[in-house]
């Protein structure tokens, strides 16, 4: 099976991400191509491919708007194949916070007309050296407001990888 894994990165979690899918897919036999597209040089094309697994972060309640406007204009590529949509957000990684990480994708969907085959809300990544003071309080007061967690001094990441493993293995139809 060839899939297409097209990925956006702000951060870099969602590319450690998409690099762990690909290590995933490749070892479960699948012939897996990754393109990052935060690389704005970097050719997209859909040929060849049956399968393809999106992958975008949250900041600041949506996906990067590049990325928006490559599913909005690869629209009929991706309904012509199985597709899967991963959003990557520290709100998934807290009970109290899933349903508004859900409510990103959904806008997402609704701006974009893309209708996934399955959809994978992914927790993120604390990086403090990633951050400027707007970014820190933000994250202090809004989304870690009840955790122990200082996004000012400690890195942290939330990202169930066996969890990531068994859905995208699931959805690929390759042993989990």
């Amino acid at each position: 099976m060839a899939v297409l894994i097209l990925f956006a990165t702000i951060e870099g979690q969602t590319a450690k991400i998409a690099r762990f899918i690909e290590t995933e897919l490749q070892g479960a036999g699948c012939d897996a191509t990754l393109v990052d597209a935060s690389d704005k040089m970097a050719k997209v094309t859909f040929d060849g491919f049956d399968t393809v697994i999106l992958a975008a972060p949250v900041h600041e309640r949506r996906h990067p708007a590049s990325f928006e406007l490559l599913l909005t204009a690869s629209r009929a590529d991706l309904a012509a194949r199985r597709t899967m949509m991963i959003s990557v957000s520290l709100g998934a990684a807290f009970t109290t916070l899933k349903e508004e990480a859900r409510e990103y994708l959904v806008e997402m969907k609704l701006r974009t007309g893309l209708e996934p085959d399955a959809e994978l809300l992914v927790a993120g990544a604390v990086r403090p050296s990633s951050y400027g003071y707007y970014e820190t309080q933000i994250l202090r007061h809004a989304i870690l407001r009840d955790q122990t967690i200082d996004p000012r001094t400690q890195e942290r990441e939330f990202t169930d990888w066996d969890e990531l493993a068994a859905a995208v293995k699931g959805f690929a139809g390759v042993d989990a």
